[in-house]
């Protein structure tokens, strides 16, 4: 008797696109100068270096833009070709720009770049948060297009995850930046986890802001299993793991 197993597709891939490629290859790159400077400047601010935010930004925009330009690729060849979407691409390009100079900037004058609302930074920060809104919606504007071609399993995955990351970030991303920090509640011995630093004492929203970005990551791979259960399973899973850690923040406890 012969077994017969099943396997997701093999896709075949297009061009990366361009404008994207070229970004996220920037964003890279202009990390190298901060890992210098956080090497030979020892600023701190808040207990860290000054120049660990905008390593961790370009870190994370590097993983962002380049998985998009990723996933891109699995779309017919020419999807994002159009001058519409050329335009659209150069307004996100500019906005994670924007986003990367604000933070840099604030860090070399060793000040904060998030919940400052001293002077010229109070005007900068509302203005940023729509430069945040606009680099997200990327996700959403692929996970649309990726929707289209949801017959295909791991296309469905895509478009789940794309639109999740989305959804997921703005509402969580907004309330954070709307109040006067990222924790809830007062820590009295600064206990942290390793390496993420989220507080192991009170509530802290970066840790389901983190899970939001990365729905992009954890709902595609449930699409390699060739399973559309599978799919909206994980999808379910994930977004509930993300809002039980965001509740918890609010109420100012750790998530476990």
């Amino acid at each position: 008797m012969t077994a017969v197993l099943t396997a997701p597709r093999l896709v075949a891939l297009s061009r990366p696109n361009a404008q994207l490629m070229r970004l996220t290859l920037f964003v890279a790159l202009a990390a190298l100068p901060l890992m210098a400077a956080y090497g030979l400047d020892d600023r701190l601010f808040q207990g860290d270096s000054i120049w660990l935010k905008p390593l961790k930004f370009h870190l994370a925009l590097t993983v962002y833009t380049g998985t998009l330009a990723f996933y891109g690729m699995l779309l017919p060849e020419g999807t994002f070709s159009s001058p519409r979407w050329r335009v659209y691409l150069g307004v996100v390009t500019t906005a994670i720009l924007a986003e990367l100079v604000w933070i840099g900037a604030a860090a070399a004058l060793g000040t904060a770049s998030h919940f400052n609302q001293s002077g010229l930074w109070g005007v900068i920060y509302p203005i940023m948060g729509a430069a945040a809104v606009i680099l997200t919606s990327l996700s959403l504007s692929m996970g649309v297009v990726f929707w289209r071609h949801r017959a295909d399993v791991l296309m469905l995955s895509v478009a789940v995850g794309l639109i999740l990351t989305f959804v997921l970030t703005v509402p969580i991303a907004a309330t954070m930046s709307n109040g006067t920090g990222h924790l809830v509640g007062t820590p009295v011995t600064g206990a942290r986890f390793p390496l993420m630093g989220w507080s192991t004492e009170v509530g802290d929203l970066r840790l389901s802001h983190f899970l939001a970005t990365h729905a992009m990551h954890f709902v595609p791979l449930a699409g390699l299993t060739g399973s559309r259960g599978a799919v909206w399973g994980a999808a379910a899973g994930f977004t509930a793991l993300t809002l039980w850690c965001f509740a918890r923040a609010l109420m100012g406890l750790p998530p476990f």
